[in-house]
């Protein structure tokens, strides 16, 4: 461990006793357990049970996450990045030993997206004010409490109060996770989940009833209906089924609820994909997904879902990353370039028509297509007239000579 810093990895927090016999919704929350109207509990683990709600997850924290940051001073309106600021390297390459930069990110977004109190992540500094390392510590290691008039976090780790110039803290609107707010559309989701696993377990076929024309005590209708299980029910399916004493088996028919059983399933993943805002085809439901809008629904889930998210989290690591002075002129970028990137074709193309139009100079051009720079590519010229022009005047020169 590098010297002057906070040796807390090495401490063990105190362990504070709690009762249990009669838990309150606010022990619940603190275990991130959380009771539907189905009566299944939904935590952050039994959520990521359901595959819309890890997808959606994933493609809003990862494509976080993907994208390029980068550190960059403003001066005179015009954002100029700085590629030796020493903040860089723990959002790209490590935050901690045993950290990378993508990882950081990612679970950081989605921690915000899964946990009423946010992303949460301690500035380790030394003693000179340099950032040390970025540590994302167990949920039960990080508390913030607010303050009930004015909203104020304040942050505890383990048992130290840490300033909140020390905390990364990624929040999500209404100070509640989409995954709390989505918790009976998950809650119903497991449910039916477990529904579809019992009924295909059983070989997919309803239960029925065994009728006996004449009346029977309780210890015939208990042998029965043991002798039934064990010749038609015991794993091995397509036997032929011997009755005795005129009695009649009548199957069970499928209700209408469970005839639309798949249809209800697609209804939950519309339903999480409304709670974290992501277009249904990025959860792999592409019954409504034609050529036209699937692209037009890209562009709103970078518009409406990822953009926020974007905004909010250059925020967190802004005011916990830089200094007072820093602050006010110093901001932190995600690349948005890396998500609207077309094909060639088109990217060749708009290039461009940004350069004859001299929006944009060569030079440029050329970086976002990954090239170096050319001698001569910063001015801001035309190419399709000036080459003209040049050439006409070379061959005006040839023929008086």
């Amino acid at each position: 461990m590098v010297a002057g810093m906070w040796p807390f990895r090495k401490k063990t927090a105190p362990i504070e006793a709690k009762g249990l016999a009669e838990p309150t919704s606010e022990l619940f929350e603190i275990f991130g357990v959380t009771t539907t109207a189905s009566g299944y509990t939904v935590s952050a683990a039994s959520a990521l049970g359901v595959p819309a709600v890890s997808s959606a997850l994933r493609v809003i924290s990862e494509a976080v996450a993907t994208l390029d940051v980068s550190v960059k001073r403003i001066e005179d309106g015009t954002e100029v990045a700085l590629p030796d600021h020493p903040v860089l390297p723990f959002l790209r390459d490590e935050a901690n030993d045993w950290t990378g930069g993508f990882c950081f990110i990612r679970d950081l977004v989605i921690d915000a997206l899964s946990a009423d109190r946010g992303g949460l992540a301690y500035v380790n500094r030394l003693g000179d004010g340099r950032i040390a390392e970025l540590i994302r510590y167990r949920d039960s290691i990080v508390t913030v409490e607010f303050d009930q008039a004015t909203g104020e976090p304040s942050y505890l780790v383990g048992n130290r109060r840490v300033a909140s110039k020390d905390i990364i803290h990624l929040r999500s609107p209404f100070g509640k996770s989409p995954l709390t707010l989505a918790r009976e559309a998950i809650g119903l989701a497991i449910v039916m989940e477990k529904h579809g696993a019992n009924l295909f377990g059983s070989g997919a076929r309803p239960s029925g009833v065994l009728s006996f024309p004449k009346g029977m005590g309780q210890d015939s209708v208990t042998k029965a209906r043991e002798a039934w299980r064990l010749s038609h029910e015991s794993g091995e399916t397509g036997k032929t089924a011997i009755l005795y004493d005129g009695a009649t088996f009548t199957p069970l028919q499928l209700t209408s609820t469970d005839s639309q059983f798949l249809e209800n399933r697609k209804f939950q993943i519309l339903e999480i994909a409304r709670a974290f805002r992501v277009p249904p085809s990025m959860l792999f439901d592409h019954d409504r997904a034609t050529w036209s809008n699937t692209e037009q629904m890209g562009r709103e889930f970078l518009s409406y879902t990822l953009e926020p998210w974007l905004r909010a989290t250059e925020s967190a690591l802004r005011r916990a990353l830089f200094t007072e002075e820093e602050r006010k002129t110093h901001v932190i970028r995600f690349d948005r370039d890396d998500l609207t990137r077309a094909d060639l074709s088109t990217r060749s193309t708009v290039i461009n028509s940004l350069i004859s139009s001299r929006t944009i100079n060569p030079n440029e051009g050329r970086a976002w297509i990954g090239l170096p720079p050319r001698e001569g590519g910063n001015e801001f010229i035309n190419p399709n007239i000036s080459a003209t022009a040049e050439s006409t005047q070379e061959e005006g020169n040839d023929d008086a000579a």
